[in-house]
Order: structure tokens, then C-alpha cells, then sequence
């Protein structure tokens, strides 16, 4: 998918994944989209809040913080995703890709 953000949020739940999953699970859902496109990551990983936050300032997209999810929801957090990511290894999204790659 190309072209121009919608106005609702795109969902990637990576609930019971380990952060490794969740960066490949997300790497793969946000490809196509769109820069300025908003994403809501559910992740159940307790490292999320530390390895999101460095994976969007690595890539270039902006990260926004967690979400208010209460009541016993898994916790979330938003991303807005940048016009021009440094790109990363498909296989290890926590890897930028080598320069010959881009």
C-alpha cells in the first residue's frame, strides 16, 4: 500500500512475542505504508518499551509513546512512520541493511 496515511491508526499485535518476532512481524506489516502513516503496537514483551523506542530512533520513525490501554488490556504503544527510514536487514530488523542493499 502507497499514497497518503489514513486517519486511523494501523494495528500490529505482537502480543505473546518476543521483541526479535514483534521487530520482524512489524518490519513486514510496514513496508508498504505510507510516511506519516500512525501505528498502534500491542507488544506483551516486557522489553517493548525499551527496544521500540530505539528501533524507531535507529530507523528514523518517530516514536510517540504508549498508549492508554487500562483495564487489563496488553499494553500498547504508537509510532508514526517516517518519509525516509534507514533501511534494515529483513531478516534482522535491529540490523541496519549494508550499504550496497539500499
Amino acid at each position: 500500500m502507497t499514497g497518503t496515511p489514513t486517519d486511523q491508526p494501523v494495528a500490529v499485535d505482537g502480543t505473546g512475542m518476543l521483541c526479535v518476532v514483534l521487530l520482524l512481524h512489524l518490519r513486514r506489516r510496514i513496508e508498504h505504508l505510507p510516511p506519516g502513516t500512525l501505528v498502534h503496537v500491542t507488544a506483551t514483551d516486557p522489553a517493548a518499551p525499551l527496544d521500540l523506542p530505539a528501533w524507531c530512533h535507529m530507523t528514523g520513525h518517530t516514536y510517540l509513546g504508549e498508549l492508554p490501554t487500562g483495564g487489563g488490556n496488553p499494553p500498547a504503544y504508537a509510532l508514526r512512520l517516517a518519509a525516509r527510514p534507514t533501511p534494515t536487514r529483513p531478516d534482522a530488523p535491529w540490523h541496519r541493511a549494508p550499504d550496497d542493499a539500499q
